[in-house]
């Protein structure tokens, strides 16, 4: 595959160590993160030549993150200077039953005053084949999803295979629009789809339906899931793949995960479902998962399971690692798709 496009924002993410919480820690853990990001970082560790499109101020800080993003492979060629801040979020870990905590200081950051004269879309999609943005971008101005609107009508223009990762973040959609008034208009220009039933509902409306697998001793049924897709998809008609992350919460450490495709011939495909333990840090799972979708359709092609079952695995394995970003590699990904989840040492 030629090169992805990934538009987003880049956010410095800092989190108290170990299980402390805000009130306890005296210092924090700074990495950097943020949902398009991550999913440029992962393509670029799958062997993709991925690059990062984003606002940043001239500031040291934003050099740091720039430079972090060259260490993992992206390319950073097109992203544009101006504004007074990068965004952050402070992130506390779960443990047990305690729930983690976000909290996000990203007001008027650089990317949020994004406008169109900061992109020059023609210039960045040339020789690129894939286009990929999410819905926090649409969530941040009036200005920020006029931009997102004029990347995607430029890459229409240009044959680039359009995907979106829906990502609904409630606390975001501040500036008086909410996502059904936005986001219908932007998804049904996409090739290729990504959320929960619960964000396929804030941007179509459809109703969502629970997933409520606890134990590999349970069985649920299908064919609801398949009518929301199919409904679903009658909103999108230039959507040739729908795919749903299924994810349970029994407590902080373990997790079920199940992913879902359905097509636009109405051919319908679930992966494997994964019971983990153990898990280091669920943030980022859904952007490697988006990672793995994109990796997975240019990799497999038509093959549709194949497709899902990557997705899927890419998604399991970084719930093993700290920070935003899957650092796992193509082989690494077919080798649980393959079903080697021993943990072994690798030798």
């Amino acid at each position: 595959m030629k090169k992805v496009v990934t538009f987003g924002e880049i956010l410095l993410r800092l989190m108290p160590p170990g299980y402390l919480k805000f009130s306890q820690t005296r210092q924090f853990c700074a990495t950097f993160g943020g949902s398009e990001t991550n999913v440029a970082v992962s393509l670029a560790h799958m062997g993709l030549q991925s690059e990062f499109v984003t606002k940043l101020p001239d500031n040291d800080i934003a050099r740091a993150a720039v430079a972090d993003l060259r260490s993992h492979g992206v390319e950073t060629d097109h992203i544009a200077i101006g504004g007074e801040r990068l965004g952050l979020y402070y992130y506390e870990s779960t443990s047990s039953f305690r729930v983690s905590k976000v909290v996000y200081d990203r007001a008027n950051s650089s990317f949020s005053t994004s406008v169109k004269d900061d992109y020059d879309w023609a210039n960045i999609f040339n020789g690129a084949q894939w286009f990929h943005w999410s819905g926090i971008g649409p969530a941040l101005s009036e200005d920020a999803a006029e931009v997102v609107r004029e990347a995607i009508g430029e890459a229409e223009k240009n044959g680039l295979t359009i995907s979106a990762d829906l990502n609904y973040r409630k606390n975001l959609w501040k500036y008086g629009k909410q996502p059904d008034q936005v986001m219908p208009e932007l998804a049904r220009h996409c090739d290729v789809l990504f959320g929960t039933e619960g964000e396929y509902e804030k941007t179509f409306g459809v109703k969502a339906l629970p997933f409520t697998l606890m134990s590999d001793k349970e069985t649920y049924d299908l064919e609801p899931h398949k009518q929301f897709c199919r409904e679903v998809m009658a909103l999108a008609p230039k959507c040739k793949y729908m795919f749903v992350a299924q994810r349970n919460v029994i407590d902080a450490k373990r997790h079920v995960f199940h992913g879902l495709l359905y097509t636009a011939d109405g051919r319908f495909y679930q992966s494997k479902v994964y019971f983990m333990d153990n898990i280091v840090d669920c943030v980022g799972c859904g952007d490697a998962f988006a990672a793995g979708m994109i990796y997975g359709l240019g990799e497999y092609g038509d093959d549709c399971q194949k497709v899902l079952d990557y997705a899927t695995a890419a998604a399991i394995l970084k719930n093993t690692m700290e920070g935003d970003f899957n650092l796992s590699t193509a082989d690494e990904v077919k080798a649980l798709m393959g079903g080697d989840g021993s943990g072994r040492i690798s030798r």
